[in-house]
């Protein structure tokens, strides 16, 4: 292909008891050795945005100066796949594209499809509670969104016992696809994700090496992948915004959503009331749309309707947008952040991105449009600063 790109995509079906489906792609250019790029923010950051508007770029760790070249856009249907060399590194190499739709129904059953081999699939307007025992009265141990997956261990009397993610407990049934149904439906909703695997990688405005720096995303993080560009560059969408990534630190997966456990929603010890009240208002809308420029908890939102419409709730008035609610408040390190806190992302020039911090490393916001309102680990992009509207 055109300036050397070599793009392997690996369907993932060798054969295992079954079928397993799913995509992964790995790119690499014949550009200079580029090295694990890093990007070290603080909150100067924000100062600086706020006091002279003048920052400098941030230093990447680099080998090399890559060549530049026009960006061209790799349409990865069906079709386009089936014409690619599939050799991704894996044992086997199975050289066709395979649909769930061209599998006799009665023969789904025993396969495998996305890693699980009973596949379950949570049809729902919010969320299908996961419970410690077969009964509404059992303890919460997890809840999954809509469209999230799990594996059936078995059914009795109306209840599904399940392990998705983390998550290992009882569903109904009256909300769970499976079998031949929820198979057929996994393949509309399974989404391709960009996988980071260097130690941490600079997300770009443009795809190219001499643009400026949004932020730095940590090695294992699954991002939201849009394209691949002709001369190796991953366009992602981070939280509504068509940025890009270095193709050679990244490998696209595609991925089914799984269930979010108790603790990832817990708020933490020693904190207020009002605290732990606006943390688990905040987390009944997880699941909801996000709408660029919307404030509507209910109907579709943005980062910084949320967050305003939240706090609102509770007598705090918060400036519309996300840049606005950065520069108010009271500052706080980000390693003193409590539960209720505002945290900031960006780059060194901007503010473009606003959450709640829930406590346990965790932060739920309203993401992006495939995702909605959200709950992310805290670093998984690069902080610029945190602030507090809560006097206790």
């Amino acid at each position: 292909m055109k300036h050397g790109l070599a793009i392997a995509l690996a369907a993932c079906l060798t054969v295992v008891g079954g079928i397993s489906l799913g995509y992964s792609f790995t790119m690499n250019t014949d550009a200079d050795t580029v090295s694990s790029e890093v990007q070290e923010t603080s909150e100067q950051a924000l100062s600086d945005i706020t006091e002279t508007q003048d920052v400098t770029d941030a230093v990447d760790a680099e080998t090399g100066d890559a060549e530049a070249q026009s960006s061209q856009v790799i349409d990865l249907t069906p079709e386009y796949r089936d014409s690619m060399t599939l050799s991704a590194g894996v044992d086997s190499t199975i050289e066709a594209f395979v649909d769930p739709d061209s599998i006799p129904r009665e023969e789904i059953e025993g396969m495998t499809f996305w890693g699980y081999r009973n596949l379950g699939i949570a049809r729902v307007d919010n969320h299908l509670n996961v419970r410690s025992i077969p009964s509404t009265d059992g303890k919460l141990v997890g809840k999954m969104s809509n469209n999230a997956a799990c594996e059936v261990r078995y059914v009795k009397d109306g209840w599904a016992y399940i392990t998705s993610g983390k998550v290992d407990g009882y569903v109904s049934m009256d909300y769970l696809l499976t079998g031949a149904d929820a198979v057929l439906y996994a393949e509309t909703i399974a989404t391709p994700l960009a996988l980071v695997t260097a130690d941490a990688l600079n997300v770009r405005e443009e795809p190219s090496l001499d643009c400026d720096v949004v932020s730095s995303i940590p090695h294992g993080q699954m991002l939201e992948f849009k394209y691949i560009t002709e001369d190796g560059w991953v366009c992602i969408d981070l939280d509504g915004e068509d940025v890009f990534l270095n193709a050679e630190y990244v490998d696209i997966q595609e991925r089914l959503d799984t269930a979010i456990t108790m603790s990832e929603l817990l708020y933490g010890s020693g904190v207020s009331d009002v605290r732990v009240a606006l943390v688990a208002e905040a987390q009944k809308y997880i699941g909801n749309p996000y709408v660029y420029g919307g404030t509507s908890l209910t109907k579709g939102t943005d980062c910084s309707g949320f967050t305003m419409r939240i706090f609102q709730k509770f007598g705090i008035s918060l400036p519309r947008t996300a840049a606005e609610q950065a520069r108010t408040g009271t500052k706080v390190s980000l390693s003193d952040v409590r539960p209720g806190d505002l945290i900031f992302y960006g780059s060194s020039k901007r503010i473009s991105h606003v959450v709640i911090y829930i406590g346990n490393g965790q932060v739920v916001h309203a993401s992006s449009k495939r995702t909605g309102i959200k709950i992310s680990d805290m670093y998984y992009r690069t902080p610029v600063c945190a602030r507090s509207y809560i006097n206790n």
